[in-house]
């Protein structure tokens, strides 16, 4: 494949992709794209470079990859991230690019590992991402739905005059907004919600027709199992903080992890040590320094990227 296809026919390229998966294309449509391709060989080209993109990221679902789309503003958009990745792949390869599904690396708003960011929806509804979280939003005449691709998030919902529907949807399953304020964490193979004010109702992707309730105090997940009592400071890693009430050592830092570049450790000879306190996420050197003054082990740090806590 070349790697330097001219700018201007990847941006064609990257708009047939946008114009084909936002809706299913009439058979009109079709054509004219066809026609397209058999224009130039460099049409050619770039539409090879998409296919592979799609190889190796996996393909993308209408409803959850490209929910932005509502007016052209929003194509365009979608048309400039298509194209940054594109050219991103051309010019250095797709391995770095398969380190994370295309859908998120597209999302309308994204964090780092390490960042946190605030949004402000068009309703007066709230979002927080954490560490490493990928979202896009969809409102329409009829509905507000926001999209978790990956990570976790606080929802503090706005009352909405139209009456629409708060939804957020990730790979496991809907939660459904009740007038309330939420967090949702979604990882490779689980969802877990969990509600501070009023209540949420869960449906699991596989069996939609069954719902769980999750009252103020609860969380869940999309395995239907019961609700159990949610933990102290679920909500303060919005704040900065860590809130640990008698965690294994293990898990402390297997969480710490999630904001921190690099490789952390934890010999299994401490990690069953338990431990509380409040901690914060953005000096986690200090963080892991500290440990030694509360429990029997050493932090050694291999070098700033590689941790390892272990006996004393």
């Amino acid at each position: 494949m070349p790697a330097a296809l001219d700018r201007q026919v990847l941006k064609a390229a990257a708009t047939w992709y946008v114009q084909l998966s936002a809706a299913p294309p009439s058979e009109q449509e079709r054509q004219a794209w066809r026609a397209w391709l058999a224009e130039n060989a460099a049409h050619t080209q770039a539409w090879a470079r998409v296919e592979k993109l799609q190889r190796q990221l996996g393909a993308l679902p209408q409803d959850v990859a490209l929910p932005t789309l509502a007016g052209a503003r929003a194509k365009r958009r979608a048309v400039v991230k298509v194209l940054g990745v594109l050219l991103a792949a051309g010019a250095t390869g797709w391995g770095a690019l398969a380190l994370e599904p295309l859908p998120a690396r597209l999302a309308q708003y994204r964090t780092a590992k390490g960042q946190r960011r605030h949004v402000a929806l068009a309703d007066g509804s709230q979002v927080d991402l954490d560490t490493h979280s990928a979202v896009d939003v969809d409102y329409s005449a009829h509905l507000r739905q926001v999209h978790l691709h990956h990570g976790q998030i606080l929802i503090q919902t706005a009352a909405d005059p139209a009456g629409r529907p708060f939804v957020v949807h990730t790979r496991h399953g809907s939660v459904r907004a009740l007038g309330t304020r939420f967090c949702v964490r979604s990882e490779a193979g689980h969802t877990q919600v969990q509600v501070l004010e009023h209540a949420v109702e869960l449906r699991p992707r596989h069996a939609p027709q069954q719902v769980l309730r999750l009252d103020a105090g609860q969380q869940g997940s999309f395995d239907l199992a019961p609700p159990s009592a949610l933990p102290a400071g679920s909500d303060a890693w919005a704040r900065g903080m860590l809130m640990a009430v008698d965690w294994r050592l293990g898990e402390l830092l297997s969480e710490i992890a999630r904001y921190r570049p690099g490789v952390l450790q934890c010999s299994d000879a401490v990690a069953g040590l338990r431990l509380s306190g409040a901690f914060r996420l953005d000096d986690s050197d200090t963080l892991l320094e500290n440990l030694a003054t509360s429990l029997p082990v050493r932090v050694r740090f291999l070098t700033r990227y590689w941790v390892r806590v272990e006996p004393a």
